[in-house]
């Protein structure tokens, strides 16, 4: 199947420093690594490398090749392929002139540059399961002779999350067979790189106070510093490539063309399964949609466990998130049902049954390998919508039977009380979740330790998220042969007491009940899940009205607006230090993942859906602006609607892509009864 071309760019963005360096690439390893930059070359983030081992996957992320910065010299001239910029602002060389086109090949970057005549084709790719990236040149077209290349390769080693000040830090370069190995520290993961046609020269040269835009605009320290490890040397004729590897594998293979024919033809057996198990939703779906379908492979990583060393958990994000139990549950679904994978979601329900503690989920897994933290009240109630749906799905009795006394065990778990204050109010059946500095939902930022909406109380998306996991239990225990009684009644309860939420005054819902002030009538996006689930404890009007309300004080072209416009609490970006964006974290930035149970829930409502899939439609303009290829994280709330947080969020893609697919049946359906009248 041939590689959709969503992303392909030419002079006019790669030839502006500022909207080259405002796209980002990703590519990744299927273990927590990855490599990642602008395609103008500018290193704006501290994240941005060739090379970002996941030395404990999937974490323990460091990054050990920062950058290569390319010399050509050909038909008589020289030309710097690298661009930079240093702490005092200015911008040498600017390599981002000679960029002619940037595409995506399958998830693959791909610059064309142009010297003169030639073309010069740069790729860049990992192999899967391995801290192993390869960097490719292709001479396409030279009309003057052979080019000479002089590849500088400088390097680091730090956690991702820092930048380097390197002070008198001397690395240990030694040559080795085909290259040369870098020894940071005493002690340090040795990496190692390579070419099998070039020639290496060791160097030991600081390259200090690259400019770095991106954490400035963050608040954060905005100056790192690089060394140059060594210098390749190659003369290339035209069709001749050369193929740099670096790698912690002492003998990775170094065959360019060998390695870049097997990720491309992983990449197209990925493709080819998902048209093999959903044949006419993938023939239909556009460019766009197909990008999204390889996006969603990235995010899938090995988390070994001792008693499973094949166990698989998601990464929330990249560059800089690990896997958060909240977040995996929400967007495996689109990931991996959507895209034909359900082994993936079984591996990973089995993954996460393994760290439920109290009837909880990890909130996520710290990077220093500390314990799991588990302050979320409702990780543990999406696994049972995750369970449900790869139920629906697979029909995999099985599994179900393996997992319900776990399930059945978080229930009593939430029914009698956990951690946090976590409990049922016996007397209405909702659950209460929150103590005194906590913040246990989605909206879990905080300002100074203080949370910035604590939501303390019976939130409404958990209370919908619990009822949702009754009825669903209900509905396994019949499957099961056993009583569903017990179950259902307390569902019947709680559906009874939701009507509690309904706020006729502002004709939507309440977002939290309850709390020490009161019920919270804040307007927030939290209730469209009271649509969107399965199971919704609302009336049909009332459905309609919270569609209704959400369309209309919520709705941008990328998601849902975390607060309306007209409370005093809202913010107009998410801009600033990390204090200032953390207070506009939940408090009007938009989410892109709150798109999909928007869509969802306008289709289970109007039952229209041609106008349901049109809200998606923003988002294949968006695949081309930011994070390429994928759905970032988080959006201002004013137009422009300019993209912030993570470059690439599992949940952002996941969740467009199970909206796109329910549309797409919904009016494959309606297609088909037309036929057939």
């Amino acid at each position: 199947m041939a590689f959709p071309l969503a992303v392909d760019l030419g002079p006019e963005i790669c030839g502006s420093l500022e909207l080259a360096a405002g796209r980002e690439w990703l590519v990744t390893n299927g273990l927590g690594g990855f490599a990642s930059g602008t395609i103008a070359g500018l290193l704006t983030r501290r994240y941005h490398g060739l090379l970002v081992a996941a030395l404990d996957p999937p974490l323990g992320r460091t990054l050990l090749v920062s950058k290569f910065d390319e010399i050509l010299r050909y038909g008589g001239s020289t030309y710097s392929l690298g661009t930079n910029r240093w702490h005092d602002q200015s911008v040498t060389p600017e390599g981002f002139r000679l960029i002619e086109r940037f595409r995506l090949s399958g998830t693959i970057p791909v610059w064309t540059f142009a010297c003169a005549d030639a073309l010069i084709e740069k790729r860049v790719w990992m192999r899967e399961g391995t801290n192993t990236t390869f960097v490719r040149y292709d001479v396409v077209r030279a009309g003057g002779g052979p080019v000479e290349f002089e590849i500088k390769a400088l390097v680091n080693y730090r956690n991702f999350h820092g930048t380097t000040r390197a002070g008198d830090w001397r690395m240990e370069i030694a040559p080795v067979e085909h290259g040369l190995r870098v020894a940071a520290l005493p002690g340090a993961v040795p990496f190692f790189l390579l070419a099998e046609a070039a020639t290496a020269e060791p160097r030991h040269e600081w390259y200090r106070n690259f400019d770095l835009e991106e954490e400035s605009k963050r608040g954060l320290d905005d100056s790192d510093d690089h060394l140059l490890a060594g210098i390749f040397r190659a003369r290339l004729a035209l069709g001749e490539s050369i193929t740099l590897v670096l790698s912690t594998d002492p003998s990775p293979t170094l065959s360019g063309a060998d390695s870049l024919d097997a990720r491309v033809a992983a990449e197209e057996k990925y493709l080819e399964h998902w048209v093999a198990t959903q044949p006419q939703a993938s023939l239909d779906a556009p460019p766009w949609i197909r990008q999204l379908v390889l996006a969603a492979a990235q995010f899938s990583v090995r988390r070994p466990l001792p008693q499973d060393p094949d166990a698989n958990s998601v990464i929330a994000g990249y560059p800089w998130f690990s896997d958060w139990g909240r977040d995996t549950m929400i967007a495996l679904p689109g990931l991996a049902l959507e895209t034909g994978r359900p082994e993936l979601v079984k591996s990973v329900l089995r993954t996460y049954s393994r760290f439920v503690d109290q009837g909880m989920l990890p909130n996520f897994f710290p990077e220093g390998g500390e314990s799991p933290q588990y302050n979320t009240v409702d990780a543990a109630l999406w696994y049972f919508e995750v369970v449900r749906q790869y139920y629906a799905a697979t029909g995999d009795i099985e599994l179900v039977r393996e997992l319900f006394p776990l399930l059945a065990a978080i229930v009593d778990w939430h029914a009698h009380g956990t951690r946090y204050g976590i409990h049922m109010d016996q007397g209405d059946g909702l659950l209460h979740a929150g103590e005194a500095g906590t913040a246990l939902t989605w909206m879990d930022a905080r300002v100074g330790g203080i949370p910035v909406t604590p939501r303390m109380g019976k939130p409404v998306e958990v209370n919908a998220l619990w009822y949702n996991a009754l009825r669903t239990m209900a509905r396994f225990a019949f499957s099961l042969h056993q009583s569903p009684k017990d179950y259902a009644l307390v569902a019947d309860k709680v559906q009874a007491s939701f009507a509690r939420f309904w706020n006729a005054e502002a004709a939507c819902c309440f977002d939290v009940l309850d709390t020490p002030a009161g019920n919270d009538a804040g307007l927030r996006p939290n209730q469209i899940f009271a649509v969107s689930l399965p199971e919704s404890p609302l009336t049909a009007e009332q459905r309609e009205a919270v569609v209704r309300f959400c369309a209309q004080r919520l709705l941008t072209p990328h998601g849902l607006r975390s607060l309306d416009p007209g409370d005093p609490w809202y913010r107009r970006a998410y801009i600033g230090s990390p204090e200032d964006r953390d207070a506009a974290y939940h408090q009007g930035t938009v989410w892109a993942w709150l798109l999909g149970p928007f869509v969802l829930a306008h289709l289970r409502v109007y039952r229209d859906a041609q106008i349901a899939m049109s809200f998606l439609e923003p988002m294949a303009h968006h695949l081309s602006a930011a994070g390429l290829g994928s759905i970032s994280e988080i959006f201002d709330p004013e137009p422009p609607f300019a993209s912030r947080g993570a470059i690439a969020q599992a949940w952002s893609v996941g969740e467009v892509l199970r909206a796109w697919r329910a549309c797409y049946e919904a009016g494959l359906g309606s297609r088909r009864s037309a036929l057939q009248i």
